[in-house]
């Protein structure tokens, strides 16, 4: 199982994509942001995120001794760096734009154009402009069994995110169909609750949603992870 992983590191000033070991403590990886953002180490708040957009904090990297993979760590997340003094930084200067004299357009304007993306979407009728569909989008038939072994589609090569289901059904976070499994390694998001609501109970940082289709039901068993000598 490869150690690497690819993040987004995404502060007031940068934004980026790197490698990080998930061996490195959360000390000297606020080291590397240092050199990477501008942002004093003793200045840094390191919030983890699904994604840029993603306004919810799956962890907070506080414990500088903690190696980055004990926060479940995946690829493609974003760590977002805020500057919790930036007066002694100056951070955001370079992204203030208050000063600089911005165009406006009026709604009705706007409206008017036939070069904008309205007109766009109203000559090809898409987006809030698309007729609404009569037919019902049908729930796909699954099978996949409370306790079961199953393995999580993972788009990491070579990483196996193997576990157990807890719970399939209908939640109150999204509609449709989920499927609540609990990690045999510290990769997943939660405790088997999400939103104030406890659909299952694990460790944390063990549990995880995912639709069906990236669920394999079968027997997997939990596999043993050796470290080379070198590792401690």
């Amino acid at each position: 199982m490869t150690s690497i992983v690819k993040l987004f590191v995404v502060s007031p000033d940068t934004r980026s994509e790197r490698r990080f070991d998930l061996h490195v403590t959360i000390e000297q990886l606020k080291a590397k942001l240092e050199l990477i953002t501008g942002i004093p180490v003793q200045n840094q708040k390191i919030l983890l995120h699904d994604g840029d957009e993603d306004s919810q904090v799956v962890a907070q990297l506080d414990d500088d001794a903690k190696p980055l993979g004990y926060y479940g760590v995946r690829d493609f997340q974003t760590i977002k760096i805020v500057d919790t003094n930036p007066s002694t930084s100056f951070t955001g200067q370079l992204s203030d734009v208050s000063q600089v004299e911005k165009f406006e357009l009026s709604d009705d304007a706007y409206a008017q154009r036939t070069d904008s993306v309205l007109a766009y979407k109203q000559r090809h009728k898409v987006g809030r402009f698309a007729p609404p569909s009569t037919e019902p989008t049908p729930e796909p038939t699954v099978n996949i069994p409370i306790g079961s072994r199953c393995e999580v589609e993972s788009t990491e090569p070579g990483l196996n995110k193997r576990g157990a289901v807890r719970f399939f059904g209908q939640t109150e976070f999204a509609a449709g169909l989920w499927v609540g499994v609990e990690y045999d390694e510290p990769m997943g998001k939660n405790d088997g609750s999400l939103k104030g609501v406890q659909y299952f109970t694990c460790r944390p940082n063990y549990g995880v949603f995912v639709r069906p289709a990236k669920v394999t039901v079968g027997d997997f068993p939990v596999e043993e992870i050796d470290f080379d000598d070198e590792e401690i």
